[in-house]
């Protein structure tokens, strides 16, 4: 009886995945490259290093191609993997059930050990992904949670010293103070201010993420780029990369929308403060959202397929 995992197994020749990893590696480099040199030469850009630089996912792994759950990787060049984290090499007697002929070398992901290892990260993402999906979506938060993170902040207490405030500070309070904030992700909300947090009529923590998160906030969905690479290398890296892309194009828009002035970096404002703004802002929200839903069910159509290890 061959393991779990072979079977209905896609296998792919040598020139396919390396075919695939060289596609990968064309997708990863106009966004990985210009952040290392911009790190190396000590510069900041404050909406395209943020994915590298927020998020734990260094470039390099990136870069790794990963086919994901229920791939074999064949050919010599395959051999390498089965040192990698998370993958092995198939055995002499599991080949025929691959329809593989004696001693052809064959990698997958472990998928067992990689259950066990990775239990909780799975049981969570489930759970969020799950909950989030079935939510109805709010809109018209209009971005305030970058403002409330600068509201009332003392003098000495600059939170990106580079970047202006497009109205100045006390413009930037008054919107706040003008503003119904209802910031439902933890991982903006802690970031508010002291002055600003009180405003919120949410409090989120982290012991209530799962119930808060809704599929309209923009951090929620920046954050599927998140639970992909968690997952990985179960996730095939082309998932990976739609949800890293959609993740750069929400904080492109969510910086926009910022009291911050990026004119020199060429992004004009979304003016969250008028009308029209507030207009830009939902319309460009629902599309991402709209997206998400996609990637989300994607993802947890991949949760799904995992074995409970117990």
């Amino acid at each position: 009886m061959p393991p779990a995992e072979t079977v209905s197994a896609t296998v792919l020749s040598q020139d396919e995945w390396q075919q695939r990893e060289r596609t990968h590696h064309e997708r990863v480099r106009p966004f990985a490259e210009p952040y290392l040199q911009r790190r190396s030469s000590g510069q900041k850009h404050p909406v395209e290093d943020f994915l590298f630089t927020y998020y734990n996912h260094k470039p390099g792994q990136l870069r790794r191609w990963h086919p994901g759950l229920g791939v074999v990787l064949t050919g010599e060049a395959a051999a390498e993997r089965a040192a990698w984290k998370h993958y092995r090499r198939f055995e002499e007697a599991e080949l025929p059930a691959l329809g593989l002929a004696p001693g052809t070398t064959a990698v997958a992901l472990d998928l067992p050990r990689f259950t066990a290892d990775r239990k909780g990260a799975v049981d969570f993402t489930r759970i969020i992904l799950g909950r989030t999906a079935a939510r109805k979506p709010h809109l018209g938060c209009f971005g305030l949670h970058e403002w409330a993170m600068v509201y009332k902040l003392d003098a000495d207490d600059v939170r990106h010293e580079y970047l202006p405030l497009r109205l100045g500070a006390d413009g930037t309070d008054q919107v706040v103070e003008k503003s119904r904030i209802k910031c439902s992700h933890i991982d903006a909300f802690r970031f508010f201010t002291d002055k600003a947090a009180p405003q919120n009529e949410l409090q989120p923590t982290r012991e209530t993420q799962r119930d808060l998160e809704q599929p309209g906030c923009l951090h929620a969905n920046m954050d599927l780029y998140k639970w992909a690479y968690k997952l990985s290398p179960a996730v095939p890296s082309e998932l990976l990369m739609d949800c890293f892309e959609l993740s750069w194009r929400i904080r492109r828009m969510d910086m926009q929308a910022s009291p911050y002035d990026l004119s020199q970096w060429g992004y004009g404002p979304i003016r969250i403060e008028t009308p029209e703004g507030k207009a830009e802002y939902v319309a460009a929200q629902r599309g991402f959202a709209e997206e998400a839903q996609i990637l989300r069910a994607s993802l947890l159509k991949v949760v799904e397929e995992f074995p409970d290890p117990r």
